[in-house]
């Protein structure tokens, strides 16, 4: 049950033990395939197959579990199959999403206090995250680099690691992309909220942990809250979804401690706008496509 078995349109699937099947969609970080891997495991889930537990979409593939007690998984594969043929021949790309805005006070004085005791674990000890990421990104200044993160869009590609954690891609041509490397060693300790970019990728820690991204910050608003639920955490204690659309709002600390005010008070309003992403309208215009995009915040 180790094999491969490979779908038309490219995808390959193998089996782990008795319980999983795991589809690699593409060997590379690319959008499209990470699309791809959204509209798949969202046609998967639609089709309610009998004996499937859970379904795991990572960047460029997903695992399906499925409860050998209730259905063999060999009989679950070429369902699989059918959905790939099936969303194969769809001419366009395009999924549900939502845009949520996040307000970030970056330079904050918490994750700045906790990288800095870290500075063994990192590629240069004698800088902070942000001036090690203006710095090989080419930027004269944080502010220039800072300007340049928070301006443009992040699409949630892997929601994963634990509730609330989703790496996000920038919404920009593959040259224009921002990249840093991770920690040489991973710190023992990351504030929740705190603003990460590892690779391309962005994200917010939504729990105090270990964690290896350069920190750039801390977001005044959770993205995961299961103690005192509030706004959208009443239906769901994780904000981010796959395919969601973040908007970096830079912030200075009077409108943050405002901002944590409301929180704690379960006051707080997030604007989330719901639209469609089409991958076809962002390869024909990458840059003015995503401020199109931005216009469904409310």
């Amino acid at each position: 049950m180790s094999t491969y078995t490979q779908f038309v349109d490219g995808s390959q699937a193998s089996f782990g033990g008795d319980e999983f099947i795991f589809v690699e969609v593409a060997t590379d970080m690319d959008l499209e395939a990470t699309l791809r891997v959204i509209a798949l495991t969202d046609a998967v889930s639609s089709a309610e197959i009998s004996g499937v537990t859970d379904i795991c979409p990572a960047h460029v593939s997903y695992m399906v579990r499925i409860d050998p007690d209730i259905r063999d998984p060999r009989e679950v594969l070429p369902i699989l199959e059918e959905i790939h043929e099936r969303k194969a021949q769809e001419s366009k790309l395009v999924i549900e999403s939502r845009i949520i805005e996040m307000p970030i006070l970056y330079q904050d004085p918490w994750s700045h206090d906790v990288l800095m005791r870290f500075r063994d674990r990192h590629q240069d000890p004698n800088a902070s995250d942000l001036e090690y990421c203006a710095r090989i990104n080419g930027f004269a200044s944080v502010d220039e680099f800072i300007s340049a993160h928070s301006s443009r869009l992040h699409i949630a590609t892997f929601v994963a690691f634990m509730p609330g954690n989703a790496e996000c891609y920038q919404l920009v041509p593959k040259d224009l992309q921002l990249e840093a490397p991770k920690y040489v060693r991973p710190r023992t300790d990351t504030p929740d909220r705190a603003l990460g970019f590892g690779g391309a990728f962005s994200t917010i820690y939504p729990v105090q942990g270990a964690g290896g991204f350069q920190l750039l910050g801390r977001c005044a608003v959770p993205v995961y809250e299961a103690k005192q639920p509030f706004g959208p955490f009443e239906t769901n204690a994780v904000l981010p979804k796959g395919g969601d659309i973040f908007k970096y709002r830079p912030i200075d600390m009077g409108e943050y401690e405002e901002i944590r005010q409301q929180v704690e008070a379960g006051t707080y309003k997030y604007r989330i706008g719901v639209l469609e992403f089409d991958l076809s309208r962002f390869r024909e215009d990458p840059i003015g496509y995503p401020l199109t995009l931005a216009e469904a915040l409310p």
